[in-house]
């Protein structure tokens, strides 16, 4: 029976076969706890674990001694070839899974099998196609990323993602977490090209590709490992970059491009009146006022194309836009003559430094704020009042409160839109 035939009217609690799908990586000495763990955690749900298995060491081997007293169907598949990485063990688990209802988490024990059930449960209210934990909602905790350079960079990573693809990941606050349920027959396993460690990234993008995929969240406390080593490495932040790129290059770089053609006219424009015997701080400021007003009609054309209809209005987009191009060119233009009266470097090269490095700030304001979708209003009284008895519901079960896209907004823009080099 398809999954998603099971959801019933009006939210009622169902009961729904599961498949677990655990990808690892050297992991032997986690492999007892894990099994034992997820078990409990399942209860009498009818449920497997599927083991992917990329180790070098004797991890299938525990595996399937473990399995022979496991209170649950356990598989391992061990593969000679690491094909895609962990995104690519977790499809292949995704297709030999025996049920359409998968939980996919690591083997590291950072993630903890005592959420499956409330992975479920908010899975069975029928309104999901996955169900994400996330570290970033309230009653959720990142702590076990254990450095603060790792947060940094995962909150980083995470703005940039979300603002690539905006409208696929706007109700996602962790769309980088490896801990998550998938109804199987909403996506489309063929589309999948997976690369790393980011598979829910590739899912939400790629699986989601001609269906809209609903995603909700529950609180994920990301605890520590326990044991065996990160995989986490600059290699595989190389591949996460790449595999940004092949997702959508498109969008950000032709933001980039009109950037770089807006920086040309701005360079050009200060060259033509600072030769005309202009002064060069007024020739900047003529110059930036330019190519904002130029590069936002360009952006509205053929960058945020598709956002503009969940936009706000032309003139808030507008007014935003300018505002904030505005703002950071009255604290650019200073840096910028900063540059020139200390490092004693030419006036045209110290406004190409600052462009470059403003840049980002840019792209991530417009992605997050300025073409960030509206709330739709609901014309129908009945829906309305649906949706406040489930709200309601939903706070009498004590889910955590709406993460609301003006307070991710803030978060991202406070948290990452001002560290451009973590890029």
């Amino acid at each position: 029976m398809d999954a998603a035939s099971h959801h019933q009217a009006g939210g009622e609690q169902m009961s729904a076969s599961v498949t677990v799908i655990i990808p690892t990586f050297d992991e032997r000495d986690n492999v007892a706890e894990l099994v034992e763990r997820a078990a409990a955690a399942l209860g009498g749900v009818d449920g497997e674990l599927l083991f992917i298995d990329d180790s070098s060491d004797d991890t299938a081997a525990e595996i399937e001694r473990v399995s022979a007293s496991a209170p649950l169907p356990v598989r391992v598949i061990h593969r000679q070839r690491n094909t895609g990485g962990l995104g690519g063990a977790v499809v292949l688990g995704l297709s030999e899974a025996r049920h359409d209802v998968c939980i996919v988490m690591d083997g590291d024990l950072q993630h903890p099998p005592e959420l499956i059930p409330a992975m479920l449960e908010r899975w069975a209210r029928g309104d999901a196609d996955i169900v994400a934990a996330s570290r970033y909602i309230g009653g959720g905790d990142s702590a076990g990323l254990g450095t603060a350079l790792r947060l940094a960079v995962s909150r980083a990573a995470t703005a940039v993602t979300k603002a690539m693809f905006l409208r696929r990941l706007w109700r996602s606050t962790d769309p980088m977490t490896g801990f998550f349920l998938v109804d199987r027959a909403r996506i489309d396993l063929d589309e999948l090209r997976p690369q790393g460690f980011k598979i829910l990234l590739e899912i939400l993008v790629r699986g989601g590709e001609h269906r809209e995929l609903r995603i909700a969240e529950v609180p994920l406390a990301f605890d520590e490992r326990r044991a065996g080593a990160s995989k986490a490495s600059l290699r595989q932040g190389a591949l996460f970059l790449a595999h940004l790129a092949r997702l959508r290059f498109g969008k950000m770089g032709l933001f980039a491009l009109i950037g770089g053609v807006g920086a040309l006219a701005n360079i050009g424009i200060m060259w033509v009146l600072v030769h005309l015997g202009m002064d060069y701080v007024l020739a900047a400021v003529i110059g930036a006022g330019a190519t904002i007003i130029g590069n936002f009609v360009l952006q509205e054309l053929f960058v945020f194309r598709e956002e503009r209809k969940d936009a706000p209005r032309l003139w808030v987009r507008l007014s935003a836009s300018v505002t904030f191009n505005g703002i950071e060119a009255a604290l650019r233009i200073p840096v910028m003559a900063l540059m020139v009266e200390t490092w004693h470097i030419s006036a045209v090269l110290a406004t190409a430094i600052s462009l470059v490095v403003a840049f980002f700030a840019r792209f991530l304001f417009h992605a997050l704020v300025v073409y960030a979708p509206r709330r739709r209003r609901r014309t129908d009284a009945t829906d309305a009042a649906a949706v406040t008895d489930a709200e309601s519901a939903a706070d009498a079960e004590g889910e955590p409160p709406a993460d609301t896209a003006a307070l991710r907004v803030i978060r991202a823009i406070d948290a990452e839109a001002m560290r451009p080099g973590e890029l």
